[in-house]
């Protein structure tokens, strides 16, 4: 049974990347939402640095925000420097919001950022999964899966 593929964002220059989210939740729906940053978040970015991997957003008072991502200090920066791991507000649609607080509210789901990057007129945005976590039979019949197609892979193209 396959699942049917998410839509996919314009994602002109990948920052940071949050690939172990696959693996610990069921990912069920996705958004593209941008960031409130300063300028040397920005310029941070730019450059490459940046984390997500410990991450989540939180919907609190109708505004959604993303806690606990690292975007250290910008290494040319002054004494007006971010501080690297400040809660920085997701510029969402209300509707959106909405949608987002019911599925938070259901049991199990939470919102986790997948990916920070530059879109193609050079804005910085999150693509946020609304997730269930995985039990650990769960993750063991994905690893199962996995090895599976690389072993059908590996077979397919001995023979061909």
């Amino acid at each position: 049974m396959a699942r049917p593929r998410p839509q996919e964002f314009e994602k002109k220059k990948i920052v940071a990347e949050n690939r172990r989210a696959r693996f610990e939740y069921f990912l069920e729906q996705f958004f593209e939402a941008g960031i409130a940053l300063t300028g040397t978040e920005v310029k941070s970015l730019r450059f490459g640095e940046g984390s997500i991997a410990e991450a989540y957003a939180e919907v609190k008072d109708g505004q959604v925000n993303l806690v606990n991502a690292n975007i250290p200090e910008f290494s040319h920066g002054n004494r007006f420097n971010h501080e690297p791991k400040r809660p920085r507000r997701l510029l969402l649609h209300e509707r959106e919001i909405e949608k987002m607080g019911q599925g938070v509210q259901r049991e199990g789901m939470t919102l986790i950022p997948m990916a920070i990057y530059f879109n193609g007129r050079g804005r910085a945005k999150v693509e946020l999964a609304l997730a269930k976590g995985k039990k650990l039979h769960d993750k063991r019949e994905t690893v199962k899966e996995r090895d599976w197609k690389r072993d059908q892979a590996r077979l397919l193209r001995d023979r061909g």
